[in-house]
């Protein structure tokens, strides 16, 4: 009897955690992998400051919505929400950030604190720290529903 509830309970340890691993992949920033547009800054090494401003009224934009940088450059992202609204900052591929839009549909409620990803409350600031580590057109997006679809996306492009 001892074996078999040993037994079972291995099975169940095994598959919760081959669940998780599937499920998240232990990548920062909404299960994306990193890798793809870069990794997560380091907050002792320098870093090119961005302000983005983000707005909503008539429109809802970033400011500015296309920002270049280098290969290998650090960039600290400093967000400022000078909206109404709650908004967010969502840095990822094009591909990934339409596929977590639709996530976010199902769940508005989400709210991001990733590497790559910050909410950001009305009149209050937040960062994100983000080393380019690939060339490439790269997507920011806020992800909550509505939002993308009324202009609140831009680009990285990294050279």
């Amino acid at each position: 009897m001892t074996k078999h509830i040993l037994a079972a309970a291995s099975l169940s340890a095994a598959l919760l955690a081959g669940t998780a691993a599937w499920a998240g992949g232990g990548q920062p920033g909404h299960h994306h992998p990193a890798g793809a547009f870069g990794r997560p800054g380091d907050p002792k090494k320098p870093a090119r400051v961005v302000n983005v401003v983000m707005k909503d009224g008539e429109t809802m934009a970033f400011v500015p919505n296309r920002i270049e940088v280098r290969k290998g450059e650090q960039v600290r992202f400093k967000l400022r929400n000078d909206g109404a609204l709650d908004h967010e900052m969502v840095l990822a591929t094009l591909e990934m950030n339409l596929k977590h839009a639709e996530e976010m549909k199902k769940n508005p409620d989400m709210e991001h604190d990733d590497p790559n990803a910050k909410r950001v409350a009305p009149a209050k600031t937040s960062e994100i720290l983000w080393r380019f580590d690939k060339a490439g057109a790269f997507d920011f997006s806020c992800l909550i529903p509505g939002h993308r679809e009324a202009g609140m996306t831009g680009s990285v492009i990294v050279k």
